[in-house]
């Protein structure tokens, strides 16, 4: 399959190039064209990406995770299919999120890590993959992408704890991505935004009468409440733009929608295409995509049970033969994507090296619903790969370590992610 994106001919960019208009001047994010233009210039390497794949039920750790720790392990069962790929990631054993516990409910804490009570009375608190678009995200058309195999939930979550609903339609995304809108849309668009812009106008100017009437200590309070108020408009004012702007065009057909529910591999391999288009055009630099749990039979032979009934398999063996089919599939699929971003070139590097692909799911053990030992594989991002880091099967280390490198490999600087306690032991950058 082709891997071509197309800009305008002959367009040549700097890379401090700004646009202006209506008062608002909006540096441009990088954009291949600028490769052109500065070919042998340290500010033309292609940015850092993230995407998180997350499962939601589980990984069967013995068939995921090697025997032996390090760099020398041996194969195992799922990884075998993955073996070209060795050095390209990295296999985690023995990690969790300190104190999440809940089962499914944990979902929800997949990349906040937060706890959030076996009731789920507990209120979230913002997801990895928004605090890295919070800090990022503006260099493109989307801050982030939160998708889904089957309906709307995800683990991306706002500052305020709310849940963002995923997109679960690869044509419809597609057309988001790649399908301009008509003049008269871009115009409504960029109308509604301006309206939205006004208003943040009107909240910022009677903020600042209210100001001189509240104390200090209210006084510092509505500070914060103007700061989230200017990025706002800061995020609005880039939208604008951005609606006025032709998307790129790729090689690529429209996709239609896969119809059979249970066709979770299916689904699966069409959604890694639109992220990976997503990723080589530079629509955006965060992406989340949540692989639910199907309950009907997935197609794929010797597999006659739910995908939903084989992960509570209660050590039935052939409730176990048959889910390790699926999840085979599952990690032929995501190393499928692999080959795909590393055959991708940009500017010298692969597209893989320039991204961290992260796959987890709240259950490891999805057959009683154990919160700890959480599958974790990490491809990609720059990071030294090829080895199996073990930890602790019943002290589990502490995954949002993981979280802090991750973060630190985007540029951001931090030592925290809820509860860590610094970067994970043994992840290196290359």
């Amino acid at each position: 399959m082709s891997h071509r994106i197309y800009f305008n001919k002959g367009q040549q960019l700097n890379r401090r190039t700004v646009l202006k208009g209506a008062g608002v001047a909006l540096s441009l994010p990088w954009l291949s064209a600028m490769q052109r233009a500065f070919a042998t210039s340290a500010e033309n390497t292609p940015p850092k990406r993230f995407v998180a794949m997350t499962l939601g039920l589980g990984l069967l750790g013995e068939n995921l995770n090697p025997k032996e720790s390090g760099k020398d392990y041996k194969t195992s069962l799922y990884l075998k299919q993955v073996q070209d790929l060795r050095d390209k990631f990295t296999v985690v054993s023995g990690s969790s999120h300190p104190d999440v516990s809940g089962g499914h409910r944990a979902e929800a804490s997949i990349l906040s890590a937060q706890p959030m009570g076996s009731g789920g009375q507990a209120k979230n608190t913002v997801s990895l993959d928004q605090f890295m678009a919070k800090h990022l995200g503006h260099h493109t058309r989307f801050p982030s992408l939160v998708l889904a195999s089957r309906g709307t939930n995800s683990p991306s979550y706002t500052e305020n704890g709310s849940m963002i609903p995923a997109q679960d339609s690869p044509s419809k995304l597609f057309s988001q991505l790649f399908i301009d809108d008509s003049p008269a849309e871009q115009q409504r668009q960029a109308h509604r935004l301006q309206e939205g812009r006004s208003i943040m106008d009107l909240v910022r100017d009677d903020s600042k009468r209210l100001a001189k009437k509240l104390g200090k200590g209210d006084q510092n309070r509505l500070d914060e409440y103007l700061t989230s108020v200017r990025d706002l408009e800061n995020r609005m004012a880039a939208s604008e733009e951005w609606a006025m702007r032709s998307k790129p065009k790729v090689d690529y057909q429209k996709p239609v929608d896969i119809k059979n529910p249970n066709d979770f591999v299916g689904y699966q391999r069409l959604m890694t295409d639109m992220v990976r288009l997503a990723l080589q055009t530079d629509s955006t630099r965060f992406i989340t995509y949540h692989l639910g749990g199907s309950g009907g039979v997935v197609p794929l032979e010797g597999v006659r049970e739910g995908y939903h009934a084989l992960s509570h398999h209660g050590r039935d063996e052939e409730k176990l033969e048959q889910l390790a089919l699926v999840e085979q599939a599952i990690i032929g699929a995501w190393g499928d994507f692999m080959r795909d971003l590393n055959s991708i070139e940009e500017n010298g590097h692969s597209l893989l090296d320039q991204t961290s692909v992260f796959m987890t799911s709240n259950l490891g053990n999805g057959s009683n619903h154990d919160n700890r030992n959480m599958p974790v594989l990490l491809a990609g991002g720059g990071f030294k790969h090829g080895q199996h880091l073990a930890f602790d099967q019943r002290n589990n280390y502490p995954l949002p370590n993981m979280y802090v490198s991750l973060l630190q490999n985007l540029g951001i600087e931090t030592d925290q992610w809820k509860t860590a306690t610094g970067t994970m032991t043994g992840l290196e950058m290359g």
